[in-house]
């Protein structure tokens, strides 16, 4: 009994179940009736269970073989999957596909790529990281990560390839209770500007890796303008805007990140007076030379550039 269920008896027994017959189950599987007929004796001989009700025209399932039914589907449904998944591992599929995000562009749009891409290989393994641009790339290059979701670098590295998925702006804002902005009073739309001498006693925040050491990594990796004498970092922009919020300084922030609170009043955009504020950068997506993509992360950065097509309309 305790071989009776295989994966042939398996599917014998859901064929006979959804073609309503031993003779239609037969030409379903390309074999003969009598075959058929006598592996679903068999299998109720092996169980001691009666299957189907055979005093009719054609077999009618009991209400054992009902009962057995759901669990023989999930069995199948799964070695299914285990087949397609070993195939898909025969032909290049990561185990794991890892992606790292630089924390600015967590509400980009790539989300849905990634729900295609489960629905494609769903016995796929993803992890999602976040982490300061530099942290990211440095996690790439480590093999830590296989694609590093990142803005433009300033400079080639001839270590990585890339594909433009995207675009993100960067806007300067503030607090408007923040005593840099009292020459401006209540009135948003006041003509006042701000000069660099004005920003630079003022602390900016800036977004940067864990293991920064100097002001050069804002200006060498993230793009940032670095106006200000005094800075204080974090890893994080949402702790950046909570700072900002605070009227503990100012910070280049994504426009889809500070949106919502400028629309709300609760942050302001820098007025300059020698700078256009909002700096539109655009958006990679970066693998390593020296490692090649399996079938899963090729997929993605194909989806991921698709995407950006479409929505500019190519």
């Amino acid at each position: 009994m305790n071989r009776a269920f295989n994966s042939e008896t398996i599917s014998l027994f859901l064929a006979v179940l959804d073609s309503g017959s031993f003779s239609a189950a037969a030409r379903q599987l390309g074999r003969v009736p009598s075959a058929v007929s006598m592996a679903m004796a068999n299998l109720e001989a092996e169980l001691a269970l009666e299957l189907f009700d055979r005093r009719g025209r054609e077999p009618k399932p009991t209400a054992v073989a009902l009962a057995l039914e759901p669990q023989a589907r999930l069995l199948i449904s799964q070695l299914q999957q285990l087949n397609t998944q070993a195939l898909a591992l025969s032909m290049g599929l990561e185990a794991r596909l890892t992606l790292v995000i630089a924390p600015e562009l967590q509400s980009t749009a790539w989300v849905a790529p990634l729900g295609i891409l489960a629905q494609e290989y769903p016995q796929l393994e993803v992890k999602i990281i976040t982490a300061p641009q530099t942290d990211a790339l440095a996690l790439l290059h480590q093999g830590q990560a296989q694609l590093a979701l990142v803005f433009e670098r300033p400079a080639a590295d001839g270590r990585e390839n890339f594909q433009e998925v995207g675009q993100e702006t960067l806007l300067a804002v503030i607090a408007p209770q923040h005593p840099l902005m009292k020459p401006l009073g209540d009135d948003p739309d006041n003509q006042t500007r701000l000069d660099h001498s004005q920003l630079r006693p003022e602390r900016q925040i800036l977004v940067s890796s864990r293991h920064s050491n100097g002001a050069s990594e804002a200006e060498r990796h993230n793009n940032f303008h670095l106006l200000s004498d005094h800075q204080w970092r974090v890893d994080s922009p949402d702790l950046a805007l909570q700072l900002v919020l605070a009227q503990q300084g100012w910070a280049w922030l994504p426009q889809t990140l500070v949106q919502p609170y400028l629309n709300g009043r609760l942050l302001r955009e820098l007025p300059f007076a020698n700078l256009s504020n909002g700096e539109t950068l655009w958006i990679d997506l970066v693998w390593s030379r020296e490692r090649p993509l399996g079938l899963g992360a090729q997929r993605f950065v194909h989806l991921m550039a698709q995407q950006y097509k479409q929505s500019q309309g190519r």
